[in-house]
């Protein structure tokens, strides 16, 4: 092998390692942020609403409260502790 052609090879493997990484990166970040809960492109948490018995997407904030979480709702309430333990029904 001659010594451009090392170097190419060395330079493109460098890259797809970095790309997988970053990759890795982010997808860690969108899991950690959303409690672990699977997500959409977007990073948004795919649950399965407890009061309206649809499934959604939404944002999970640092109380475990899904976005559409409405306050002394007993579905939501439930929804938002279903969250924090790590129970919520996911799709």
């Amino acid at each position: 092998m001659s010594g451009d052609r090392i170097s190419r090879l060395i330079t493109t493997t460098a890259r797809k390692a970095g790309k997988q990484f970053g990759e890795a990166k982010r997808a860690y970040r969108s899991a950690r942020i959303q409690h672990g809960l699977p997500t959409d492109d977007a990073g948004r948490a795919k649950i399965v609403c407890r009061r309206y018995a649809e499934k959604r997407t939404a944002n999970i904030d640092g109380q475990g409260r899904p976005a559409c979480f409405e306050a002394g709702h007993p579905d939501c309430e439930g929804c938002a502790e279903d969250v924090r333990e790590g129970r919520v029904e996911t799709w």
